[in-house]
This record gives C-alpha cells, sequence and structure tokens, in this order.
C-alpha cells in the first residue's frame, strides 16, 4: 500500500475551479452547490458570493473528516474591518468553545460573538483597503 495514497474525496481547492449552482430560497437567502461527482458540497449566505464561500469553507471541514491531520484554511483574518465599520477579532482557543470564533461590538455597543459559519450566512467580508 503507498504511504501517499489519496481519498477519493476531491481536495478542497478542486471544488473551487467548479461553477456553483444556485438556488434561491423563501427566506431571501442563497445556496449555493457545487458538485465533483459523487461528492456535493452546500453553502448558504444572504449573497451568491457569500454562499459560494460557505460551500467552499464545507468543502474543507468535509476534507478534514477524510484527513484529520488537514489543516482548515480559517477564511478571514484574525482582525479585521467589515465592509460596514464592524471590527472582528479572533478570539482564544479557549474562548472560541464557548463563545464562537469573533467577537464583534454590536449596534447597540454590546460585546458578542460569531461562528465562522454564522459570518459566513451574513456574509461578513473584509472591507477593501484603498491605497491613499
Amino acid at each position: 500500500m503507498d504511504i501517499n495514497e489519496r481519498s477519493a474525496y476531491p481536495h478542497p481547492t478542486d471544488f473551487k475551479v467548479m461553477r456553483p449552482e444556485y438556488l434561491e430560497q423563501e427566506d431571501g437567502f442563497f445556496v449555493a452547490s457545487i458538485t465533483i461527482t459523487p461528492f456535493k458540497v452546500s453553502g448558504k449566505s444572504s449573497t451568491k458570493a457569500g454562499a459560494r464561500r460557505a460551500a467552499l469553507f464545507a468543502a474543507e471541514l468535509t476534507y478534514k473528516e477524510y484527513h484529520p491531520s488537514y489543516r482548515v484554511m480559517n477564511p478571514y483574518p484574525a482582525e479585521f474591518v467589515d465592509q460596514e465599520g464592524q471590527t472582528w477579532k479572533l478570539l482564544s482557543p479557549l474562548q472560541r468553545e464557548k463563545l464562537g470564533d469573533y467577537s464583534f461590538t454590536d449596534v447597540d455597543g454590546e460585546e458578542d460573538s460569531a461562528d465562522i459559519d454564522q459570518m459566513l450566512m451574513w456574509d461578513v467580508r473584509p472591507a477593501l483597503e484603498t491605497a491613499e
């Protein structure tokens, strides 16, 4: 048996080159499905682009199930400001177990937290930095 044998499950980067199929749901969210026969991943978000990012993150998580030593790539930086001016900060591993992956301050000034799946569903994206 070859030690470098690959599993039948495609690498997450293989899903990036495939075109998703989109389905708009009644609640206004979109579901993106990416298929590499016989495997399929899907993600849900408030935008089509966000749904695609959620599906690609699902591919990372699924690949880790087949390859436990695989390191899932976080789709967000450790600290960033989103397109609405909200600051997000990655929590410590201990805090993540209880609260979620990132903390932010909500519109009422209260500190809150969200996990990466929620952030992808809300289509949170880092703001583009502009050259001055």
